[in-house]
């Protein structure tokens, strides 16, 4: 959601929190401010603006403000509680203007401990849910601001990752979190802490992941936290997460398909024995030969990979198995037993509501696997086992590269469980052997951009899509339309094709085209029984279909082609030319494609 950097150490110069803050600038972009400690005049200076962080810079730069400081906290926002202001931008402070903190998360019982603090005489300035907790800490602060801290957080209900400077206590940071990530990073003589690991990767490699309830007392010299952490190596580079020559992050991440499959299946597959080796399940190998169902567990486009993985694992595995939107499971209650095993999906292993649904599956004694990017994330801390899809960093909004490690993951997991029970050698063996070609046939989709990019000028005036596909690309026809809507907003609905004739076939007309995802699989057929109900009723198709099928080309306006592989593994391929068609559309509209509009990368708050 927002993004968090602090720092305490030997460099003095703040606009290093600057730089820092622009790494986060994807988890929230309505503002963004920063509060330092200037020794020697003893004082905190503050500036917010809403925007960009570009218009942080610049009042930093135009102000007569003294620009050295330690120690330093910034904050990149988006918006939950309060209006897009200055006001409402952190960091936020108390009365006293001696406090000061910067929030992710959401504290659920703010208005009523608002109500509270301004009978005791509080004077509030925004209308932001934060703001609340300077002033607790100022209540109960007598000169040590970590037990000033430690009391302020005993009354809010909610989520929080915190960093909080003081100048009545000015030799420290102190962070704290609960259901919202934070980590610290550590060097010689200089400790940061951030919410996300690409905040502190140009400093240092070495990180602690807070766990929740923990605070941490940060000093140029030293930290402590409450009880001692293992340090963790950030298994990516600074380069990485830099353009690299390309215009956006999701063009960059896009074009990493090839090398993401690479990733997510080097030294894990064993053509031989037809079987994977998946190093993170071995603590619970004897479990899951033991599992009789499957839940799987996500959000978002996270949850688009489960729906396909729901296709995988029954089919190829055997294992029944069911998809819910982590959201939604929450308040249901499913009935699992001892033999359920359930499988959460995140790209950050942030997400607050899947965190929400592992913790009650583990509650009722489930045993749960986790499939994430992050090494050290909460999901991989707080799952029994779990697979990294080792994606590397993922910058823009839109996911792309992460759906396709979920995607190849959910394919080695498949060929894991399935090979504990009746799947035979020669089918292991094919599933891996066709793995091992994606890479290859990922390269050759991208290679169609800008045969892509063209067709998109074709399309760029239509309002309204339709995206279609039966079985495993049904879920590719939701993410299709969801890639859409989220960066050019235009409105498009993803459709199980079937359900054409059962009400949505009424909005069909010459002003409403339809991609239909129409692979030469086992529901060909039936796809080119929809493209021409769409047809008679003079609407344009975009079909994605395989090479070598020109039959396709006499019913549909418009053919994007993908190479030829298993049913199952179609979806990593026929995601890549959807990607690029909303890319592009998004392009053409003029809209900001790393950082749409009201969303922000890492949703830690329900």
């Amino acid at each position: 959601m927002c993004g968090i950097v602090g720092y305490i150490g030997k460099d003095q110069n703040i606009k290093m929190g600057l730089d820092a803050l622009r790494r986060l600038e994807y988890r929230g972009y309505d503002s963004a401010g920063a509060a330092w400690y200037n020794q020697n005049q003893k004082e905190i200076f503050c500036l917010k603006k809403t925007g960009r962080i570009d218009n942080l810079e610049k009042a930093i730069s135009e102000s007569n403000l003294n620009l050295t400081g330690n120690p330093f906290i910034f904050h990149t926002r988006w918006a939950t509680h309060g209006g897009v202001t200055d006001q409402n931008a952190h960091p936020h402070f108390d009365c006293k203007k001696d406090i000061y903190l910067a929030h992710n998360g959401i504290i659920e019982n703010y208005q009523e401990l608002k109500e509270k603090l301004i009978k005791e005489g509080h004077q509030f300035v925004s209308q932001c849910d934060t703001e609340v907790v300077p002033h607790l800490i100022e209540k109960y602060f007598q000169g040590n601001l970590e037990e000033a801290v430690r009391k302020a957080l005993k009354e809010i209900r909610g989520t929080y990752g915190i960093a909080v400077i003081s100048k009545k206590d000015p030799g420290k940071i102190v962070a704290a979190r609960l259901s919202s990530p934070l980590l610290l990073g550590i060097n010689q003589n200089q400790v940061l802490v951030a919410s996300d690991p690409a905040a502190v990767i140009t400093h240092t490699r070495q990180i602690i992941n807070l766990d929740d309830n923990e605070i941490a007392v940060l000093k140029p010299e030293n930290f402590f936290i409450l009880k001692e952490k293992p340090i963790v190596q950030i298994e990516w580079t600074q380069e990485e997460a830099q353009k690299g020559g390309y215009k956006h992050f999701m063009q960059k991440e896009i074009m990493e398909a090839p090398e993401t499959i690479k990733n997510a299946i080097r030294g894990r597959l064993l053509p031989n024995e037809g079987q994977v080796r998946l190093g993170g399940l071995n603590t619970v190998s004897n479990k899951l030969r033991e599992i009789d169902r499957i839940s799987l567990i996500a959000c978002g486009t996270a949850s688009y990979a489960a729906r396909v993985g729901e296709y995988m694992l029954e089919e190829y595995a055997g294992i029944p198995s069911e998809f819910d939107v982590a959201s939604e499971f929450r308040y249901r209650k499913p009935v699992v037993d001892k033999k359920t095993a359930a499988i959460f999906i995140s790209q950050s292993g942030e997400t607050a509501d899947t965190l929400g649904a592992l913790r009650e599956m583990k509650q009722k004694g489930i045993l749960t696997i986790g499939i994430t990017n992050e090494v050290g994330s909460t999901q991989s801390r707080e799952t029994d086992a779990g697979i990294y899809t080792r994606s590397g960093p993922e910058i823009a909004v839109a996911s792309t590269k992460a759906l396709i490690g979920q995607l190849v993951t959910l394919a080695m997991l498949t060929v894991y469980l399935g090979r504990q029970r009746d799947m035979a050698l020669v089918m292991g063996n094919r599933i891996v052997t066709e793995l091992e070609k994606l890479p290859e046939l990922a390269n050759e989709v991208l290679k169609q951009g800008p045969e892509i990019e063209k067709l998109v000028e074709k399309y760029k005036d239509y309002n309204n899509f339709w995206f279609i596909g039966r079985k495993y690309n049904y879920p590719i026809a939701l993410e299709g339309a969801l890639k859409l809507k989220e960066i050019s907003y235009l409105h498009a609905e993803g459709i199980a094709a079937g359900e054409l004739k059962h009400g949505p076939l009424a909005l069909v007309d010459e002003n409403f085209p339809t991609v239909a995802l129409c692979p030469s699989d086992s529901v060909y057929e039936k796809m080119v029984s929809h493209v021409q109900q769409i047809k008679a009723r003079n609407g344009k198709v975009i079909a994605i279909a395989t090479q070598g099928n020109e039959d396709i080309k006499k019913i549909a306006d418009d053919v994007i082609y993908i190479p030829k592989t298993l049913e199952m593994l179609t979806p990593i391929l026929s995601v890549i030319p959807l990607q690029f068609f909303a890319y592009y559309m998004a392009i053409l509209r003029g809209c900001d494609v790393d950082k749409p509009r009201n969303l922000a990368k890492s949703v830690t708050v329900e």
